[in-house]
């Protein structure tokens, strides 16, 4: 246990969280090559806790839920008037409408500033390591974690306009803003670029993680420079990102053919990911989160585990959902881009037609799968979806020969001679018709892990943060930016047709393309991945009106600091100062 050192206490505490006064350095890790005795266990116990805390800082009531609910890709409504209300929270977020005391943004602010903190007490112990000499590993993690104090940085700045720029765990922060903050984080990212490792697998930070976060940072330091105004894009920038995606696409990375294979179990050793957290199945900690977030509540996804089942959260919104149809018209996106959809539950074609089927006559209307073969569609769950049933003592039904009996999945919060099946319908808002359980299309874009016992641990998917679909995308963008509508509709068409697993579904080449379209394609890209919110940002939709949002103030871009933090940090005069517009 290292015991952390208190300069200015209090505002410490309330800035970055160093009230863990103890750091567990043997706290359990991501990756199996993070474990080791001797020299291997200082560098392996220095850089876990941080490693370990990426977990927290993408739960579902962290930073992933902040960035998806924000923007026009997610709502979560106060499901049949009492489930996931919260206090209001969700709502606010998606209405723009936050204050400080807002506990999924304060929430979210302590667990990336613990994460920083830690990444800086595994800085101090490394150098410490790097000066005895003797430990090559010990500067090879000490790149790592300066990369990782970088990335939680971006977060930071993305998020409210401001980074830390701490060195050592004894020093007070420096608040940096605007260009100062770009600079500081350009800094940081250069000065491992060249010398970070690049192979240590996606789980790590390597050299190809550290380029893709300097091509964000570049196209996004337009925003970053002025986050209330039009962001002025600068050729130099956009040349470093081009030049960034380059290097990065002219390596052994492969765009995925099948494309949620890139979010299934195995998923580990895909050619596509850069970087992810590790999820193989050898923790307990290990979450599914972005699985069972918005899945219906009444679905059993894996019969093995009859506990697992999803919670009717987030759902789709039916803005988000038009984007699709606006692009292709009269043809299902099911049918036209196999980015939408993946049929897995396979109905015998005599029961599909659930005309005159209810819950009270359909004993029969049933179909067998082996318990470890079933999954649940995935992409974009729409109207009725099928699964496994219990019966009354809560045991799975199954057929004769053992195998699952797989049934039209009945709405539990229905009853009586209105019982009736879950019926995903595109329409969800906040009104009380629009908050019912069902209501909503579903993103189910993660494999619901082999490995996860229940509802929400376990998970061996890798949560991808880094692919190389986006680096096309900012290849792309970049591109479009400085003029290159050729180069850019190459880079988005190689994109689309590479999704060819399914050939009917695989999306046709687009043939004209602009900021509006790539707006769109990179929705279809990187939905439920925590992008939407930036992209909108940056492309100057963030001020538009969505399902019941009906604020234009673009001094929403940014989010409220944390009152707690403002108050925890009265002592240092000036030290924090509250976001404009809260």
């Amino acid at each position: 246990m290292i015991k952390t050192k208190f300069f200015k206490a209090l505002s410490m505490a309330a800035v970055l969280l160093m009230v863990i006064g103890c750091t567990d350095l043997q706290e359990e890790i991501l990756d199996e090559s993070l474990t080791g005795t001797g020299q291997a266990e200082v560098v392996s116990g220095s850089i876990a806790p941080a490693y370990g805390s990426l977990r927290d800082v993408w739960l579902h009531t962290r930073n992933f839920g902040l960035q998806e609910v924000a923007s026009d890709e997610a709502i979560i409504p106060n499901r049949g008037g009492r489930d996931w209300f919260d206090g209001g929270i969700y709502i606010a977020v998606h209405q723009h409408l936050m204050t400080p005391g807002n506990a999924l943004i304060s929430n979210t602010w302590t667990t990336i500033s613990t994460t920083i903190s830690r990444a800086v007490v595994a800085q101090d112990r490394l150098k410490i390591e790097v000066q005895k000499g003797g430990n090559p590993a010990a500067q090879d993690a000490l790149y790592e974690m300066t990369a990782m104090k970088a990335y939680l940085n971006m977060m930071v700045l993305d998020n409210w306009g401001l980074v830390f720029k701490k060195d050592q765990g004894i020093e007070l922060s420096t608040i940096l803003r605007g260009q100062e903050a770009i600079s500081y984080l350009e800094s940081e990212l250069l000065s491992v670029v060249n010398v970070i490792n690049k192979n240590k697998g996606t789980g790590r930070f390597t050299q190809d993680a550290v380029k893709a976060l300097l091509a964000r940072l570049y196209l996004n330091a337009a925003v970053y420079r002025d986050p209330y105004g039009k962001p002025d894009f600068k050729a130099a920038d956009m040349d470093k990102v081009i030049q960034y995606t380059n290097e990065i696409i002219a390596g052994n990375y492969i765009l995925s053919p099948e494309y949620f294979e890139i979010f299934n179990d195995n998923n580990n050793t895909n050619k596509e990911i850069i970087f992810a957290l590790d999820q193989r199945g050898v923790l307990q900690n290990e979450h599914s989160r972005w699985a069972y977030w918005s899945i219906s509540g009444d679905l059993i996804p894996r019969p093995e585990f009859p506990n697992t089942r999803g919670t009717d959260a987030a759902a789709m919104t039916t803005d988000f959902y038009q984007t699709w149809v606006d692009a292709y018209g009269s043809v299902d996106p099911a049918d036209a881009d196999a980015r939408f959809y993946q049929k897995n539950v396979n109905v015998p074609a005599n029961l599909r037609n659930l005309s005159g089927i209810t819950p009270a006559n359909d004993a029969n209307h049933f179909f067998c799968v082996k318990a470890e073969d079933f999954q649940v569609d995935r992409g974009i769950l729409r109207n009725n979806i099928w699964g496994p049933r219990r019966d009354a003592g809560g045991n799975i039904l199954r057929c004769t020969d053992g195998t699952v009996r797989i049934y039209p999945v009945i709405n539990a919060r229905t009853s009586g001679a209105n019982r009736a099946y879950v019926d995903h319908n595109a329409k969800v808002d906040f009104t009380d018709a629009g908050s019912l359980h069902n209501t909503g299309y579903r993103f189910s874009k993660h494999q619901f892990s082999k490995t996860a016992p229940d509802c929400c641990n376990g998970s061996s998917v890798d949560l991808v943060l880094i692919r190389l679909g986006e680096i096309y995308l900012m290849r792309a963008e970049a591109k479009l930016r400085k003029g290159d509508a050729a180069g850019a509709l190459a880079d988005v068409n190689k994109l689309r047709t590479s999704r060819n697993a399914r050939p009917d579904q695989t999306p046709k080449p687009l043939s004209s393309i602009n900021t509006d379209i790539l707006f769109r394609e990179s929705g279809f890209e990187l939905y439920w991945e925590g992008h939407r919110r930036t992209y909108q940002i940056r492309f100057g939709k963030y001020e538009d009106l969505w399902t019941a949002k009906t604020d234009k103030d673009p001094r929403k871009r940014l989010f409220p600091i944390p009152q707690r933090a403002i108050d925890g940090a009265s002592s240092e005069k000036g030290f924090l100062v509250q976001n404009e517009g809260y």
